[in-house]
């Protein structure tokens, strides 16, 4: 291009210092025979105005040559202004690796008010809450790979936790809120236990794109917390068996989004908006990996569709979701007591989930449908409210009769920016025969003697403080789950009552289940290309009573429990993404 000019310029010259030439010789001769009002050869007169009038047009040729050049010039630095210079600077703050659903998952509370969907936590900076705009370009990370157009980002850590508990009901680093023993259940409530576990280590990865106006996003999760396999022993190998926790993709443009796969479910509280994604959501920065007392959580597959306001300050979903005709045996909970009738040990073992081992043989009438509203005026404020349904069938084979009966709750959910390092947090929820997003803790329903179904009332609530000092991250919550009684007469000669809750029923049918923990996170380092290291210490104490309490019997159970863990996070960001 600039040979060209060059040449351009050259030409144009020459022909300039020509047409000079010419007009001078054409002004002597003009003058000459104004003067002498002689002509030597009015031919070569002529032919001289020939001459120029050929060289005029040879000059605006190229002067018009000259102009689109030019433009062609201008064109090309305009083109190239107008691309940006990207950098990819490697994130030396931003959490790196932190991005699976591990405790704390919390992202930092940011200074820019618009909301995103970003998975990227920060136990060691200012409190959680709604994330800020993501910036247009990918961060770089160690661990981040790029094929296509799409970025892979390796997620995972590896932890190594000692869990101590004041009595012995083998649970190990997770709790299962229904079952610790009573003083009175020998030897169990004489026993301690204190062993250590490397079950919640973490793998995963995610998968970030965009196709056209559409950013996709896939998430992988597991960890090894599928408890033991037949063959192994705490003898010698330990081994223990990895299991699915996510595993989703989720399609968003500005204002829509739609998601399929096993993603936490719609009724699990949100910090941010709407999001999949764990660092979005809360479920406390406690360490047991069964989270909280009261929590309304679930880890289930589905499919659900969203509409975001400009800015992400209002968020509208819905969402089906698998569903379980659950009537207890989940984290040590009790089931209803069923009518004696042989049919019903039958016919509704086979129909109803108490085992948690055959739930995906039990007939299921419809998923459960839920819907959600979040609203998010600014970066400090988060409130929702949330419904689910569920429906339940049976068919009894003793009078060829179906049976139905619909299970309907709701939850409203908030959390507060007090100041930039203290956040307070509650979570309510109220329901009727959805005791299953309880962590099974209370079951779904009761069998009358004709065998129709009654829903269970079941509600809880989570209420905590949140605040960092420095390099630590302190919480405490108080978590309380409260069952209602529902009890039906057994069609035997004695009419006895059964059901749940009722007078003489066994002492694993609990009432309320509280819990009061508090604890903190304290990361030691942090670096881009190596990771991070931190420490977590929690305390919990935890009771549950009882519908009903026998003579000389015990009104509750209580236990202590300490987790000391070990965490080393591997080095990564996600990357962010702007709507």
């Amino acid at each position: 291009m600039r040979l060209r000019v060059g040449r351009s310029i050259r030409l144009s010259l020459s022909i300039i210092a020509a047409l000079g030439l010419s007009a001078a010789v054409y002004g002597g001769d003009d003058a000459a025979s104004g003067t002498s009002q002689k002509s030597d050869d009015q031919q070569q007169i002529q032919d001289l105005k020939q001459q120029v009038t050929e060289q005029q047009k040879q000059i605006d040729e190229m002067r018009q040559i000259l102009l689109n050049q030019k433009k062609q010039i201008d064109d090309v630095s305009k083109t190239q202004s107008a691309t940006p210079v990207v950098e990819t600077p490697v994130a030396k703050n931003a959490a790196d690796g932190n991005v699976a659903s591990i405790a704390p998952i919390v992202p930092p509370l940011p200074a820019a008010p618009a909301p995103t969907t970003s998975a990227v936590p920060e136990p060691a900076n200012p409190l959680p809450g709604p994330q800020g705009s993501a910036q247009a370009t990918l961060p770089e990370s160690p661990l981040q790979l790029k094929i296509g157009d799409t970025t892979i980002t390796p997620i995972g850590f590896v932890d190594a936790t000692n869990t101590w508990r004041s009595t012995a009901d083998g649970d190990s680093l997770k709790t299962n809120f229904g079952k610790f023993p009573y003083n009175n259940s020998l030897p169990l409530a004489r026993d301690t236990e204190d062993k250590i576990s490397l079950q919640n280590s973490r793998i995963g990865a995610r998968f970030d794109g965009t196709v056209k106006d559409w950013h996709f996003l896939g998430y992988w999760e597991s960890d090894f917390v599928g408890d033991f396999a037949g063959n192994n022993t705490q003898v010698t190998s330990n081994s223990v068996l990895m299991r699915l926790r996510l595993y989703w993709v989720q399609l968003r443009n500005k204002h829509f989004e739609v998601l399929g796969g096993q993603s936490w479910s719609m009724m699990t509280p949100n910090r941010n908006g709407i999001s999949p994604l764990p660092g979005d959501l809360f479920y406390g920065q406690e360490f047991d990996v069964n989270y909280l007392n009261g929590l309304t959580w679930g880890r289930i597959p589905g499919f659900r569709v969203l509409y975001h306001s400009d800015g992400d300050k209002i968020n509208v979903g819905f969402s089906v979701e698998n569903a379980d005709q659950y009537f207890g045996g989940s984290g040590g909970a009790s089931s209803p007591t069923l009518p004696s009738a042989s049919v019903f040990g039958t016919d509704y073992g086979n129909q109803l989930d108490a085992s948690q081992t055959n739930d995906v043989s039990i007939p299921q009438l419809r998923p459960d449908l839920i819907a959600k509203v979040a609203f998010q005026p600014n970066s400090r404020v988060h409130v929702e409210v949330a419904g689910v349904s569920s429906q339940f069938k049976v068919f009894n084979s003793s009078n060829n009769n179906y049976y139905t009966t619909t299970g309907e709750g709701g939850s409203i959910n908030a959390n507060f920016g007090l100041t930039k390092n203290l956040r307070i947090v509650t979570n309510n929820f109220w329901s009727d025969g959805e005791g299953r997003y309880l962590f099974g803790e209370v079951p779904d329903i009761i069998v009358r003697s004709d065998g129709s179904l009654s829903a269970i009332h079941a509600g809880s609530t989570v209420d905590g403080i949140e605040a960092t000092v420095k390099k630590f991250q302190f919480y405490t919550y108080y978590g309380g789950i409260a069952s209602g009684k529902n009890v039906a007469l057994d069609s035997n000669s004695t009419h006895s009552p059964i059901g749940w809750g009722y007078v003489g029923s066994s002492n694993a049918q609990n009432k309320a289940i509280q819990e009061f923990t508090i604890g903190w996170v304290h990361t030691l380092w942090r670096d881009a290309k190596w990771g991070a290291l931190q420490e977590m210490v929690q305390y919990a104490y935890f009771t549950r009573s009882p519908f009903y309490v026998a003579a000389n019997a015990p009104k509750n159970a209580h236990q202590d429990a300490v987790w000391f863990d070990l965490r080393y996070v591997l080095p990564g960001t996600a990357p962010t993404v702007q709507y």
